[in-house]
């Protein structure tokens, strides 16, 4: 669990400052109990023991994460909202955008697809600097070690940054280097696809070669190898690329960094941050004196909507009826992902009846008691995971299954299915089946209930070519061809004079 009563780190580069590494995570036993972080020592000056002289712009990158437009409304909107799982939620008059989102009448003039847009460019743009600032140090002091690590870590964060562009807007311009002109980036064209899933291959390969497996405490948070190969993994399943992605997979699961040993319930609480089950996790802290400032949006964009103590949030992104009825009978998954009105929370509250949605996304749900310790209901502190290894295992299990490696699939399914059983046997029976395609359908209704609320669903169903057949019977507004990928940007194609060409249908 994190502290919450520290400092960020503070350094200085390009005559900028830039406030918020947000990096370190360590258990403790009174919140408030702690010496604050970022006050500078023999051993931090300039730089904490293990980083390198390239960490404030890494650092950038990090930052970056944990902003509006990179991992907050328009994110969910894009990842969730548009999926069979979520609904807009809040009240009906709130949301217009994101409510295009979720009936799929995107214009390319909306401002959460723009937003998209600028805020994983600036991803790209951060991790180019970092990159430029390696090829030209005129330190030659600058050991090689420290140069291939910064390089390695860049190379993650961009790949993460192109991973998701391409998924959200197909042919993309590919920027691998700091203009001198920033106008000039402005007239790229667009690349394709094949050329931006080789570039992403190509830095996260070199990330999983070259990142550290893990790093001391004090850099918690920060990218490994377990996370290259995990992302890489997801990558080749995208795009069916079965035998690489079992082995991207399995180089995680026998790297003995992670494992199952959590407790569902556990994972998306603050105790459960940065934990076994945590392959990429975007940090997120909050103070007395700062609540927000070092902290994230996202769970307080989905709290609950509501009065005095239970006014939580914005109460957007809620679990739909079409999730709700997915759940096996008894699969405690199900508590934990849901949050009922006049129901019960995790930590034993007892939800009001009568507020503005019926259901909330009970995995952004905070506890109380930080709430009290930091006196604020806003949840600023809360982490956002973006890669766990319960995804990996599921992954290895699809992959192994399509190359018709049966009990391979069957093995990683059941680890899965049998830590959610949370050792109840009279629930969540163990899957047999050794045919292909009903085997193919237990993972994926297993992805979909290990992973609920969790960024993946949209992407999941357009790359096994059902998000049509799917979202439709969701009665959503879903056009084949058109709606697996969000139109470019009209402001974006104005300002590069038609250079940008829009996505079919828009």
């Amino acid at each position: 669990m994190k502290i919450f009563n520290r400092k960020a780190w503070v350094f200085t580069a390009k005559a900028c400052m830039f406030a918020t590494l947000l990096l370190t995570s360590y258990s403790c036993k009174d919140f408030l109990d702690q010496n604050i972080q970022g006050a500078y020592t023999a051993d931090t000056y300039p730089y904490p023991k293990g980083g390198s002289v390239y960490d404030p712009f890494i650092y950038e990158v990090y930052t970056a994460f944990r902003s509006y437009d990179v991992g907050v409304v328009p994110f969910v909107s894009a990842v969730s909202i548009r999926s069979d799982d979520a609904d807009k939620g809040s009240t009906p008059t709130d949301g217009a955008e994101m409510k295009q989102m979720d009936d799929f009448t995107i214009t390319s003039s909306n401002g959460l697809v723009a937003s998209l847009w600028s805020g994983y460019y600036s991803l790209v743009n951060k991790c180019n600097i970092v990159l430029d600032q390696i090829e030209n140090d005129p330190n030659a002091d600058t050991p090689k070690e420290s140069k291939i690590g910064a390089e390695a870590e860049a190379k993650f964060l961009r790949g993460y940054a192109y991973f998701t562009l391409v998924r959200l807007f197909g042919n993309v311009p590919l920027i691998e280097k700091v203009f001198e002109n920033p106008a000039a980036q402005a007239n790229v064209p667009q690349s394709t696809v094949a050329q931006i899933y080789a570039l992403i291959e190509s830095d996260l390969t070199f990330a999983a070669q070259h990142l550290p497996s893990e790093w001391p405490s004090i850099f918690i948070g920060r990218a490994t190898r377990g996370a290259a190969n995990g992302l890489l993994a997801k990558v080749y399943l995208t795009q069916q690329k079965w035998g690489p992605a079992m082995a991207a997979a399995n180089a995680v699961m026998g790297s003995g960094v992670y494992d199952l040993s959590v407790p569902y319930k556990d994972i998306f609480s603050e105790v459960g941050e940065n934990s076994k089950e945590s392959l990429l996790e975007v940090q997120a802290t909050a103070s007395l004196s700062e609540p927000t400032v070092n902290g994230s949006q996202y769970a307080n964009f989905q709290g609950v909507r509501g009065t005095g103590d239970w006014n939580l949030g914005w109460g957007f992104n809620v679990p739909s009826n079409y999730l709700e009825a997915a759940y096996e009978m008894g699969d405690p998954r199900k508590t934990r992902t849901i949050l009922y009105a006049g129901g019960k929370s995790i930590y034993g509250e007892s939800v009001p009846e009568g507020l503005p949605n019926p259901r909330y996304n009970h995995k952004t749900h905070s506890n109380p008691a930080i709430r009290a310790s930091v006196n604020s209901r806003s949840s600023y502190w809360m982490n956002i995971r973006l890669l766990r290894y319960a995804d990996v295992v599921l992954m290895y299990a699809e992959a192994a299954n399509e190359i018709g490696n049966t009990q391979e699939a069957l093995d990683k399914l059941e680890m899965v299915r049998a830590r959610a059983r949370a050792g109840n046997s009279a629930i969540l029976p163990s899957v047999t089946t050794t045919v292909q395609s009903e085997l193919r359908e237990a993972i994926r209704h297993e992805r979909r209930i290990e992973l609920a609320m969790e960024h993946e669903r949209f992407f999941d169903l357009v790359r096994w070519g059902i998000a049509g057949q799917v979202l439709q019977n969701a009665g959503k507004n879903f056009i084949p061809g058109k709606h697996e990928l969000l139109p470019i940007p009209q402001s974006q194609i104005d300002i590069s004079k038609g250079v940008l060409k829009q996505n079919p249908g828009y």
